[in-house]
């Protein structure tokens, strides 16, 4: 047999016993350099999820504040927003996983407009806030941030609020791991069936 018949041979043998690279492999360095949410600038500012509408939306809240003084003027709407992957994981187990982020919009509220006779509805964005468990990065576990700016506009990227900010209240009154779960119906509805509230938090 000739050289080249025997090289050629040989190579078919090696072909057909090797398995086939299928699509996910060859995609796989792509998937592995893609973007993931939460994102920081490298000084660890966080910076802005401007896609957070398309995640799971959580609940909505009117005119809530956890001091005892009311905000002047008409109550905003807040929408809460939590990252897809992280709502999946908490869907099974009833608890968050690391990485998790979550967004929150302020709205304006108004009366009258168009054919409304009664109620409230949502109006322009006031500003946006987020939190994230990342805990290789925050030794606490979970961190706040918030992108307004006195210009009334929203940052790119946010530093952490400092921890009396948001962090304490947190932690003190949250039901399921720093989150306000007990405002959430669909998710207070998933803790309670994993037994994952915490025992002392204030209904």
């Amino acid at each position: 047999m000739h050289k080249p018949l025997i090289l050629f041979a040989v190579l078919s043998l090696i072909a057909l016993g090797a398995p086939a690279c299928t699509e996910a492999e060859a995609r796989a360095p792509e998937l592995e350099d893609a973007p993931t949410d939460p994102r920081f600038t490298a000084d660890g500012r966080l910076i802005r999820p401007d896609d957070y509408r398309e995640w799971i939306y959580v609940t909505s809240g009117l005119g809530m504040s956890y001091g005892p003084e009311t905000p002047p003027g008409d109550p905003p709407f807040d929408n809460v927003f939590v990252h897809p992957d992280a709502y999946g994981v908490f869907k099974e187990t009833g608890t968050w996983p690391d990485r998790t982020i979550f967004a929150l919009e302020l709205r304006g509220s108004a009366g009258e407009g168009s054919i409304n006779e009664a109620g409230a509805y949502q109006t322009g964005l006031i500003t946006l806030e987020a939190s994230v468990k990342d805990e290789a990065r925050f030794p606490e576990g979970w961190a706040y941030f918030g992108f307004g700016t006195p210009e009334g506009t929203l940052a790119e990227a946010a530093a952490p609020l400092p921890k009396e900010a948001c962090f304490n209240c947190h932690a003190q009154n949250a039901a399921v791991d720093n989150t306000f779960v007990q405002f959430y119906p669909t998710l207070l509805e998933i803790a309670e069936r994993h037994g994952t509230l915490r025992p002392d938090y204030p209904e």
